[in-house]
Order: structure tokens, then sequence, then C-alpha cells
């Protein structure tokens, strides 16, 4: 296995792992971080505009579906590009057979998930609304089920053929995929799948939406022989359906606060803040849980951990350790703050306003990202090693947790900040 970056090789647990210095573990998550960021700017300013459309306005539930389906690049992309960039990692990539059939095997068995996730999340956004609203349309339903499923599968679909070229573009480089693969899913998650949410919920003749939807189903069982490629995807066809269902009705307790947050006027920018809040702390623990499960590989076998994480485990233990998951810990999370402070001003240069982000806003607005990324990282070193010793790979189980969190801490956080900001201006 080649190098990653400059540094020594040592020998640990009968593989080879490439050590990072600072400077080139900063290069490598910079500039995939800003473009991962940029891209849930463009998400949430174009959710705040087609918040007043027509049917976003007639259908309310479509924003109590729009985090899960976002999340969709948590449970799905973003798993994805963490198992590969592991399995590039470790040497898999390295027998061109073996290569394949696992890219095979593990994009069937996302376009499976996609397909039911979406329909799922469609009747978890239909049964939140109707609890809440007290009424059942059943046209509702149906255009919400389809265009649901006709965004997840698309969006997978397009994702995950561009996420098998950044990680085997990576490989050939010599850049770990770990600090690129995920952020990069990011960045084209959040944009993809609303752009095709917002248009698809517009198609003027519904029925080639329905059309389109039961062929889409119909395909689900190709998919599921082409996932028996790889005994890997085989066994994740029927043990991964847990994180992802659950990372999904908890990104949905997120679209139920952005729902209630629309007809509030002391909330309106929740809205627009939201994808970047949520994709921002997204992308930075899923970095974190990516190389951490390398390590764990590397270090012991599944099901046994290294001599540093037994006993008593702090959650705070990586942001105050030199090891390589301590470095990578304090990196992400002393970039929370500059990155979100370019993330503001981009939106507010994009946007034209006369006046620019005022001093208590930007105040609250850093302080709920803060507190949102630092108990993330904090979560994802306990949760990785749990799921490790549960003989649970985290590559596959930790991530649509992670992401699904930072959803509901990020918009739970940023309704507190326009509450917050309401009471002190």
């Amino acid at each position: 296995m080649s190098t990653l970056a400059s540094g020594t090789i040592s020998e640990i647990h009968g593989q080879e792992m490439p050590s990072e210095s600072v400077r080139a573990l900063v290069i490598q998550i910079l500039f995939p971080f800003l473009l991962a960021g940029f891209g849930t700017v463009l998400a949430g300013m174009l959710l705040d505009v087609v918040q007043h459309w027509d049917v976003f306005r007639n259908v309310t539930e479509i924003f109590i579906l729009v985090p899960p389906l976002l999340g969709l690049k948590g449970n799905l992309e973003m798993t994805l590009a963490s198992r590969l960039s592991t399995a590039v990692n470790v040497g898999r990539f390295n027998s061109s057979s073996e290569k394949w059939n696992l890219i095979t095997g593990n994009l069937a068995l996302k376009q499976v998930q996609a397909t039911v996730l979406g329909f799922l999340a469609a009747l978890v956004a239909s049964a939140l609304g109707w609890i809440l609203e007290e009424e059942l349309i059943v046209n509702h339903v149906a255009l919400l089920c389809c265009c649901s499923i006709v965004t997840a599968f698309t969006a997978s679909l397009l994702q995950g053929i561009v996420m098998v070229g950044v990680i085997v573009g990576s490989k050939k480089v010599g850049v770990n995929p770990d600090n690129i693969a995920t952020p990069t899913a990011a960045s084209l998650g959040d944009i993809i799948t609303l752009g095709l949410l917002a248009v698809i919920s517009q198609e003027p003749y519904p029925y080639i939406t329905y059309l389109v939807c039961v062929v889409f189903l119909c395909l689900t069982p190709m998919w599921v022989i082409l996932s028996f490629r790889h005994s890997d995807s085989q066994k994740l066809l029927f043990s991964s359906w847990e994180p992802v269902i659950t990372a999904m009705m908890i990104s949905s307790l997120g679209g139920l606060i952005l729902d209630r947050t629309i007809t509030d006027p002391k909330l309106e920018g929740v809205v627009l803040y939201s994808p970047v809040i949520n994709g921002v702390g997204g992308n930075l623990v899923s970095i974190q849980a990516s190389r951490v499960a390398t390590y764990l590989h590397f270090h012991c076998p599944l099901g046994e951990l290294p001599d540093d994480a037994k006993g008593f485990y702090s959650p705070c233990h990586n942001f105050c350790t030199t090891g390589p998951n301590g470095r990578s810990a304090q990196v992400l999370l002393t970039l929370a703050i500059p990155g979100h402070l370019v993330f503001i001003y981009t939106i507010y240069l994009i946007q034209g306003s006369p006046d620019p982000p005022t001093a208590v806003f930007i105040f609250f607005y850093l302080a709920a990202a803060f507190t949102q990324v630092f108990l993330l990282l904090g979560i994802v070193d306990v949760m990785v090693h749990c799921l490790w010793k549960w003989g649970r790979d985290p590559d596959s189980f930790s991530i649509p947790y992670l992401t699904a969190l930072a959803d509901l801490l990020g918009t739970g956080f940023l309704t507190l900040c326009f509450l917050l900001m309401s009471l002190v201006t």
C-alpha cells in the first residue's frame, strides 16, 4: 500500500498503517470541508426559496420530509464512502476483481436502501403531519411517497457513482480517502437531493412521477441480486437496516422542529441556516468516524479494543491526546468556527442583503454550532468503540446515527439560537 501522507510507516495488527502530519491532515480535509460547506449553503438558500412555492405551502409535511431525505447522504453516501475508504486503506482494492465486486455490491445495496428509506420517510412524515394537523389527506400521502422514492433513488444513484470515482481516484493519487470521501459526498448530497425534491414535487403531471416511482420499485429485485456480488454487501443487506431506519426516525424529529418554525416569524432564519449547521456538523463527525474505524481495523480484530480504549473511557479523551484520532478531533473542532464564519458571510454576499449579520446573531450561531460539533466529536469516539466491541462494523453502523444526531442537535440548537436572539434584541 502506498503511503497516504508523509510520515513513518508502522506495522500494526499485521498491516502497514500510514501516519499523517497535522499539516497533511489539514490540507487534505480543508478543501473538501469547504466544498461540502458551500454545498450546504446552496441547499439552505434553495430551501429558503422553495419554502414559498405552492406545493411547500399546501403540503407542509414536505418540511418534515426534508431532514430525513437530506440525511440519506449520512445513512447511505457517507456510509458507503467510509466502507470503501477503509477497504482502500487495508488493501482490498489491490485486487481488480475484489474491487469491482465490492463496488457493485455496495452500490446495489445502496439503491435497495434508498428505495425503502424513501418510502418509509414519506410514511413517517405523513404520520407526524397527521398527528399535528389531525387530518390525513390521501393525495398528499401519495405525493410524498412518490416524490420521496424518486428523489432518494435518483440522488443515491448519482452520488454513488461520483463517490466511487472520488475514492478510486484518491487511491491513485495517494490521498487518504478517509479525509476527502465523506465531505465530498456531503458537498453533493444536500443540493442534489433538495433540488430533485423541489423539481419533482412541482411536476405539473403527477402521473409521470407515479409511473417513475413504480418503475423504481420494480427494479428493487435486480438491486437485491446484484448486492449478492460481494459477501460484505450480502451480509449488510440483512443486518444494516437497524441503524439507517433509526437514523431516519431521528432526522424526522429534526424535520418536525423545522416544520414548526415555518409559521413563527421569530424563527424565520432557521430554514436558511439549518442545512448549513446540520451539514457541517455531519461532515466533521463523519470524517472522524471514518478515521477512528480505520484505526481500529489496523489495531485489533473486530470485538476487541486496543489497550488505550480499555477500562474507563471519557468522551473528552480525544481532545486531550496526541494520537492520530486526537489530532484529527482537535483539527476538526478547530475548523468549525472559521468554517461557519465563511459560510455565514457567503450567504450574506450571495443574497446581497443590505445589512451584514449582527454580532448578536454571529455569537449565538457560533455558540450553537460549536456546541453541536463538540458534542458530536465526543459521542463519535464512544459510539465507534462500543460498536467495535459489540462486533458491529462502525463503517456501516456509526455514521447514520451520527449524521441523524447532527440533524437533530443542529436544528434544535439553531431554533434555540433564534429564540434567544428574539429575547435579546
